[in-house]
């Protein structure tokens, strides 16, 4: 039978290999030796121990109440059995009897072993829970311990203890493993079981690309740059959608990197999969487009109720837009959270679309307002004109506008004087005095100065950013296999 010091030293072992602190140490050993005591005397023992761990000795004291009648022997001793230890007992003191660790049978040992190994299952069950339960998302790394029916079993590198597997359908069937390699993957939820819980890992989520960009970008670790959503078909292609808080950062270089140096070694790490990484836009029109890359979407159109985008493309750019079977389409549907229609203009024109290719020119607010002008307002026009205008139903100078050159004939009570003298008013509203054109080359050169920006700012507010994300592509396409 083993001494106090030997189980002491067994304890403090499998406390440091466990990784138990020392309160958790003696709590453990004194719940094991009441367990051996209950199997020794009964489970109504009272008990007392005490453990000096300086000088390795424990000390076992069974206590039991004097009692004039013995009704339970594991409690309770007679008051002429304690006058035997003591001739001073009476009814009610507490007789401790101490109980050498020599006299713990087989049977009491063993009991005290499994409670032991009990407690410290529990033990490790809830630190698996309390390190991993706010980490899901974040990177792990470790060794392939068994492959069994298509599963890895994972020893982790910092919690052996812990249970991990990469499930069959988590994997990268591309990639191919065999047992002792070393492996990283994403950790997607914590799984509870009849034997505690289990860490299930993936490579086959989007989290597992996001996990490899933090990993790799700087400003992803510090919180400037997002990953706001992101779609993926495994071992083919990726699309991450990707946010700055700074607008002096862009998001897409950042994750770039250098001539791509940093999506390179995502990319390394996937197994030269594909990956598109477009800037991230609230406004779900403009994100379709973006999500379309690397094709140049012409124009969209959103259903927010049934959240649907209607997307028009040339021509050339329908397969580009579609994707090899569908893919480039899939996953920007997938990465806006909306279904995508694709349709090209020659298509959409001859379906009599919903809504015309190119948006008609807004209305400046000065030309509305002037034609709400009242006719009596304007300088110009003698009262009596007016007031033949206005017995006419013309009250507003939008009306008098809206008139051609027969219609303004038939207003009721116009004489020939009044009706030259509202065609000349009128003909100096709508048209420029002669002496304020200027004649030859200057008047193209006035009129494509002041068309020139108009023209250009509707195709620079809707081309701007899927240029950006056609040149972070492009980019990455240099180094990298992207499409």
């Amino acid at each position: 039978m083993a001494t106090s010091a030997e189980v002491l030293s067994a304890i403090r072992e499998l406390a440091t290999s466990k990784q138990l602190d020392r309160e958790s140490l003696l709590d453990l050993l004194k719940d094991g030796i009441h367990a051996a005591l209950v199997k020794k005397y009964g489970p109504t023992v009272r008990s007392e121990i005490d453990i000096d761990e300086v000088k390795g000795h424990m000390r076992v004291a069974v206590l039991r109440t004097v009692v004039s009648a013995v009704e339970d022997p594991a409690c309770q001793v007679s008051l002429e059995e304690a006058r035997w230890e003591d001739p001073d007992f009476e009814v009610g003191d507490v007789l401790e009897e101490d109980v050498p660790f020599q006299d713990f049978g087989r049977i009491a040992v063993q009991a005290a072993k499994q409670r032991i190994i009990q407690r410290v299952r529990e033990g490790e069950r809830t630190r698996v829970r309390e390190e991993f339960s706010d980490k899901i998302g974040e990177l792990l790394s470790g060794e392939i311990q068994q492959i069994e029916r298509g599963k890895l079993v994972i020893m982790l590198n910092r919690f052996r203890e812990a249970e991990a597997i990469i499930p069959y359908r988590e994997q990268n069937h591309r990639e191919h493993f065999h047992q002792g390699d070393t492996i990283r993957a994403v950790l997607k939820r914590l799984e509870e079981t009849p034997k505690g819980p289990r860490l299930i890992l993936s490579r086959a989520d989007p989290l597992f690309v996001a996990a490899l960009f933090e990993l790799e970008v700087p400003e992803l670790q510090q919180g400037i740059v997002q990953i706001r959503t992101a779609a993926r078909e495994v071992g083919s292609r990726t699309k991450v959608a990707v946010a700055s808080r700074d607008d002096a950062i862009d998001p897409v270089g950042a994750c770039v990197g250098l001539k791509g140096s940093r999506v390179q070694a995502v990319v390394n790490e996937l197994g030269g999969e594909r990956i598109d990484i477009v800037p991230w836009s609230p406004d779900p029109e403009r994100f379709a487009k973006l999500a379309l890359a690397p094709a140049r979407v012409a124009r969209v159109f959103a259903d927010p109720d049934n959240r649907i985008i209607q997307a028009i493309v040339d021509e050339d750019q329908l397969s580009l837009a579609i994707g090899r079977n569908g893919q480039n389409v899939r996953l920007a549907s997938e990465l806006t959270g909306w279904k995508i229609d694709l349709y090209s203009s020659r298509e959409w024109l001859e379906r009599g679309g919903e809504g015309p290719l190119f948006a008609p020119l807004p209305v400046e607010p000065e030309e509305e307002e002037a034609s709400h002008v009242s006719l009596r307002e304007l300088k110009g026009l003698p009262p009596d004109l007016v007031a033949t205008l206005e017995a006419g139903g013309l009250v507003e100078l939008g009306d008098l506008l809206d008139l051609d050159v027969e219609e303004l004939q038939h207003i009721p009570g116009l004489s020939p004087e009044q009706l030259e003298m509202l065609q000349g008013f009128i003909a100096e509203l709508t048209e420029e005095p002669a002496e304020a054109r200027p004649a030859g080359p200057a008047v193209d050169e006035a009129a494509a100065a002041d068309e020139a920006p108009a023209a250009d700012e509707a195709p620079a507010a809707d081309e701007g950013p899927a240029a950006e994300a056609g040149d972070a592509g492009d980019a990455a396409a240099e180094n990298t296999p992207v499409a």
